[in-house]
């Protein structure tokens, strides 16, 4: 099994994830390649949480544009974890 640290790179932080975890919904962006199974007992081994489900989606490259310069962002994986009753985590 994959250490915790390999599976979850970073909390999303953003207005609307942030107003989900007041329903136990936090979001992560995730390896590639990790499955919801990974991720699953990654948060419950990192948090010391318990997790009811997990949902996962690749975002996509967007264009932008500095000045005359222009490129795509990274895409990334991106997990939503919904945690059990009682069960929080600090970020």
């Amino acid at each position: 099994m994959k250490h915790y640290s390999d599976i979850i790179i970073a909390p999303v932080i953003t207005e609307k994830s942030i107003a989900a975890r007041s329903n136990n919904v936090y979001t992560f962006k995730v390896a590639k390649n990790a499955t919801k199974d990974e991720i699953k007992m990654a948060v419950e081994e990192a948090f010391k949480v318990n997790v009811k489900k997990v949902n996962t989606l690749n975002t996509k490259a967007k264009r932008r544009r500095v000045g005359k310069y222009e490129g795509k962002t990274k895409t990334y994986k991106k997990a939503i974890v919904t945690l059990q009753e009682g069960s929080t985590i600090d970020l």
